[in-house]
């Protein structure tokens, strides 16, 4: 037993990475030296309004200022726990709360600053809540890991790897029992997928038809392990389709591929017709974590990724619809006068009062 168990961990870490050639529809889900444009989404992607794209535009560099920010405070000792960055996810954010309505339920992980923000959050406050300073939403309690604002539909990211799913089912349950007509959305990374807890949401999500969107954000590493490593499959957005669940994998760096098909889904769970599973592919442009030494990847895959930024594909998109430099000059410099202003309201924000620790603990 003891030399088959070597044997097998052997195998597990003499592992080879999936041919770039095998992918036929798409990409191979672990894959993690391929960008995300090699997907082709399997339905049609209609072109947004050109007013659209540039909001889309501006929350994308809005996040990306924000998250540099707090990164770069992170760094410096500024931040308290752990900091998780979303810089160069942003666009499974932006695309999908653009194509839901404000009422909507949210959930996601412990990175979670983008979908706070895409969903309306005041950046200020926002900024305050991970310095945990008074005024932050949730006090300063919550912090970077346990961002929450019910009154964006925001419900709270979780530091449990895989546990904000069920909770989205639950409020996807009650939309249904009260008949609201709200859908509920639940993020989560790849290494969430082999948690049991997500077979056992799936299951009984698509056994009742729940209006609930499961939405992969898959940067193709479980934290600092390539999942190529762990995985027994190729194809996660496969995974669903055994619990009979309408399923695509998309270019989540695209804004408006992400639109499409958050829009699509959310159609079919408004019309009774169940969940929706997206995988949507991404890449993270910086470490699991502030101070990762990100020794697990190359440079080189990563400023290869930074070709197709979610960042640089708007951009590009605005420019190609029309837009003028000067006008995208005008959006930029407006973000970077709101994030300083957001930036200075947060850092003057007094520290919470030290008998806030014993309130908001229990409900009565």
């Amino acid at each position: 037993m003891k030399k088959q168990l070597a044997t097998l961990a052997e195998k597990s870490t003499r592992a080879v990475p999936p041919s770039a050639d095998a992918p036929s529809n798409g990409i191979i889900s672990t894959t993690t030296d391929l960008l995300s444009s090699r997907v082709t989404a399997p339905f049609a992607v209609p072109a947004l309004p050109p007013e659209t794209v540039a909001e889309m535009y501006r929350q994308t560099l809005l996040i990306r200022r924000v998250e540099e920010f707090l990164l770069q405070a992170a760094e410096q000792g500024k931040i308290g726990g752990a900091m998780h960055s979303a810089i160069g996810h942003e666009a499974n954010a932006v695309g999908a709360a653009a194509a839901l309505q404000p009422d909507d339920y949210l959930t996601c992980t412990y990175r979670g600053h983008h979908h706070g923000l895409a969903r309306g959050m005041d950046v200020g406050r926002a900024i305050a809540e991970v310095l945990g300073r008074a005024d932050g939403f949730a006090g300063g309690k919550g912090g970077s890991m346990h961002f929450v604002a019910p009154q964006h539909g925001m419900m709270g990211s979780n530091g449990i790897v895989g546990a904000q799913v069920p909770h989205a089912a639950g409020l996807a349950l009650a939309s249904q029992l009260r008949d609201e007509g709200r859908v509920a959305i639940t993020f989560f990374g790849d290494g969430a997928l082999f948690q049991g807890v997500m077979h056992e949401t799936f299951n009984i999500a698509s056994k009742w038809k729940l209006p609930l969107i499961f939405y992969c954000e898959n940067n193709r590493y479980s934290e600092m392990t390539p999942t190529w490593r762990t995985s027994s499959v190729g194809e996660f957005y496969l995974f669903a389709r055994a619990y009979g669940m309408e399923s695509a994998q998309i270019d989540g760096n695209d804004a408006e591929v992400v639109h499409a098909a958050v829009s699509l889904a959310a159609q079919r769970a408004r019309a009774g017709d169940g969940p929706t599973f997206i995988e949507g592919i991404t890449y993270r442009l910086a470490g699991h974590m502030a101070g990762d030494l990100e020794t697990y990847r190359s440079a080189a895959e990563i400023e290869q990724q930074r070709s197709h930024d979610p960042l640089l594909v708007l951009r590009n998109r605005l420019l190609e619809r029309g837009a003028s430099e000067d006008a995208v000059a005008a959006i930029d410099a407006g973000v970077e006068k709101a994030v300083a202003a957001a930036v200075a309201f947060a850092e003057a924000s007094p520290w919470p009062d030290a008998t806030q620790a014993y309130t908001d603990v229990y409900r009565t």
